[in-house]
């Protein structure tokens, strides 16, 4: 049974971790790490054992998963750019699953081989609800060998894995999948916010979209937030931001136009802007609201 650690318990990285301690109980236990020691009182019930630093995580681990917010977040758990980069690394199977630019974990992938380490990527797609329930879709991409290892620790996690060839075309696949995720919650919020100014019964609305074509997953876990004004972070606004950001920058790289992609990014900025940022995604109707504001009379509040 391979060791596994889990660094970064964050509003995914918690749940997830969760079910692979869960998985892993009674054999190796799983070895976690938070920046926030709190974090991980759940995974100890679980059964996981709780590092005092990242570094034990890795001295610890055949295959440590990364869930950390960004590239500079990970640099600094791993040390990386120091002599004790290589001593952790070697040996060992990292599988980045947060989001970060492609480049940035083309060069992960590089410094990790060249310290004698495996590289995967695996980034997922869902929010806090799949990752609680464990109905997370990971994408995967890496050399075999490190992709062999880490699917059966996926399983837990996540109801189904696709290969997606060489680093970093995981994370390319994430942000496209994103970039459709971002463009329709917003469409749904900003229809949301006409049927509402119109006067329209709620309710009716909402059933009236839950029974035709457009209904999904994602809209009969938003449109009722949207109902109750509930936002409560699934998928933070400030996290969708940055991941408009990362496509963005994606898009530019290779010469294409965003323009749907271009317009959630004005919102979102704005939705930050106005001190929603900790909110969830649908927390975007406040930026929308603020539009209507400044553009004249509206209907109802």
């Amino acid at each position: 049974m391979l060791r596994a650690g889990f660094l970064g318990l964050g509003v995914m990285g918690q749940p997830m971790a969760l079910h692979l301690a869960r998985h892993m109980a009674g054999r190796t236990p799983l070895t976690v790490w938070n920046r926030t020691p709190a974090r991980s009182a759940p995974l100890r019930d679980a059964g996981a054992r709780v590092a005092e630093t990242p570094g034990e995580v890795l001295r610890a681990s055949d295959v440590v998963f990364l869930m950390l917010a960004d590239g500079p977040a990970t640099d600094a758990v791993l040390a990386r750019g120091t002599e004790a980069f290589a001593g952790q690394v070697a040996g060992r199977t990292l599988v980045h699953m947060g989001t970060t630019s492609p480049g940035y974990s083309r060069a992960l992938e590089a410094d990790v081989r060249a310290a004698g380490g495996c590289y995967a990527e695996a980034p997922v797609s869902g929010s806090r609800g799949p990752a609680e329930a464990g109905q997370l879709v990971a994408m995967l991409a890496g050399e075999r060998p490190a992709v062999e290892a880490v699917r059966p620790l996926l399983a837990p996690m996540c109801q189904e894995a696709f290969d997606c060839g060489p680093v970093p075309n995981a994370l390319l696949t994430k942000l496209a999948v994103n970039l459709f995720l971002i463009t329709m919650v917003t469409g749904l919020t900003e229809a949301f916010h006409f049927a509402d100014r119109y006067g329209l019964d709620r309710d009716r609305f909402l059933a009236v979209l839950d029974a035709g074509p457009m209904a999904s997953t994602v809209s009969r876990a938003k449109a009722p937030k949207l109902k109750d004004r509930d936002f409560a972070v699934q998928a933070a606004a400030l996290d969708v931001l940055k991941n408009n950001r990362l496509i963005a920058e994606a898009a530019r790289e290779a010469g294409l136009a965003s323009p749907l992609l271009d317009v959630c990014h004005a919102l979102f900025d704005e939705t930050v802007g106005l001190g929603h940022g900790g909110g969830d995604m649908v927390a975007v109707l406040h930026a929308i609201e603020a539009r209507t504001a400044g553009a004249g009379p509206s209907g109802r509040a």
